[in-house]
């Protein structure tokens, strides 16, 4: 509490105890300061509520956990399928902050309801179709890259896109019937994603 704010209470109360007749300016003066009081109160209260507002936010932002993952299939060569569609693991890990990406079985399991950005790129010689495909919890496709056959050379294919995502909710990646992809060490084929914000 301020020095000023202890010195009108004191006078306020000094002027209640004397429970006497107070003269016209006194009384003037005492009014200017109780409005003046009421507008301390108002005032407090008002940073009070801020601050707990803050407070919250601070709050909400120490417990959202951080997340980022970035692999690729890396040494795995070239990756080519005739008899269905299979899941495509990329072990290679780049970053896998909050351990949400499983490098054993390819799927990012969402830890948290949020809204997160996912992108994956693609890579391929130009001579067998090209893709990638992103499944949500294995059933509804989220996201492709595909290219055609266009001769000889490579081709590279990306997508992305800011997901609503459920608590528990798995994103997984597979190469479609009759497609191929194509990485090495200088990671071509990528996953990634981050989470933007919780909600």
């Amino acid at each position: 509490m301020s020095s000023r704010l202890c010195s009108l209470l004191l006078l306020v109360q000094v002027l209640v105890w004397s429970n006497s007749a107070l003269p016209v300016d006194t009384q003037s003066e005492l009014d200017k300061i109780r409005a003046t009081l009421e507008e301390m109160k108002a005032q407090k209260t008002d940073m009070s509520a801020r601050l707990d507002v803050a407070e919250q936010e601070v709050k909400r932002i120490k417990e959202t956990p951080k997340i980022a993952f970035a692999a690729s299939l890396g040494n795995n060569g070239l990756l080519k399928t005739t008899l269905g569609s299979v899941d495509l693991i990329y072990k290679d890990v780049i970053t896998n902050v909050g351990g949400a990406y499983n490098s054993s079985t390819g799927v990012f399991t969402a830890p948290i309801r949020g809204v997160y950005y996912i992108r994956f790129t693609a890579n391929a010689p130009s001579d067998f179709p090209m893709s990638a495909v992103l499944y949500k919890n294995d059933a509804s496709i989220q996201l492709i890259a595909h290219e055609q056959t266009s001769g000889q050379g490579s081709d590279t294919a990306s997508n992305g896109a800011a997901l609503l995502l459920e608590r528990g909710d798995r994103l997984r990646w597979k190469l479609w019937h009759e497609t191929q992809i194509w990485d090495n060490s200088n990671h071509h084929s990528t996953i990634s994603g981050f989470l933007l914000f919780s909600m």
